[in-house]
């Protein structure tokens, strides 16, 4: 398949959604997630055909964002009790309740392999419990990591992902992991704004 996407995944970071007073979505500031492996998303939701005089009268589009896997060094135990909801005891052991509901989130990254490390984010996703394995120690060790299924969903607004450009504003590529990145309607903008040569 061609369209997945997999590369040298880096700067990953997530931000837990809310619901604000005006009933809009929100995120908190972006926490770093280290320890980034790969990121392998592919798109959910095929265009669906719509036929009439014998024709392909109209395509539907049926954008229902992306599923895949983050594979991490070691997820770190702010995600664990942040977004999987994992709790603290009272002495300090993280505990799994199954009556505990995990927490949508956006989720921020980069490509080290892109020549303008294009910035992304994910908004609205959610992430299932890891697998719990390892194995023994033989002649050479092997690194385990831990995986995370992320599916992301459309926000209430259709939105689905955002990512840097060629034209992006030196400003908003600086501040991309300072908090999350909501769309603004071009006539906010006061015009194309400063182009990030080397950069997008």
């Amino acid at each position: 398949m061609n369209n997945k996407v997999k590369f040298n995944i880096c700067n990953c970071h997530y931000a837990l959604q809310r619901a604000a007073e005006d009933g809009e979505m929100a995120f908190d500031t972006p926490v770093a997630m280290p320890g980034a492996v790969s990121l392998a998303l592919d798109p959910n939701g095929e265009p669906e055909s719509f036929y009439a005089d014998g024709i392909e009268y109209y395509i539907i589009a049926n954008n229902m964002g992306y599923d895949g896997d983050l594979e991490l060094a070691l997820i770190p135990e702010s995600f664990r009790t942040d977004v999987l909801k994992e709790e603290a005891d009272g002495n300090e052991v993280l505990v799994e309740n199954a009556n505990s509901e995990t927490g949508a989130f956006a989720l921020l990254f980069e490509f080290d392999g892109d020549v303008r490390k294009i910035r992304h984010v994910l908004y609205n996703c959610s992430a299932s419990r890891p697998k719990i394995e390892g194995k023994t120690n033989e002649e050479s060790r092997e690194v385990q990591t831990e995986t995370l299924t992320v599916k992301a969903r459309p926000l209430a607004s259709g939105y689905v992902k955002a990512k840097t450009g060629n034209r992006t504003s030196a400003e908003t590529y600086e501040g991309w992991y300072k908090s999350v990145y909501l769309p603004v309607p071009k006539a906010e903008t006061g015009g194309s704004g400063d182009d990030t040569e080397g950069q997008g």
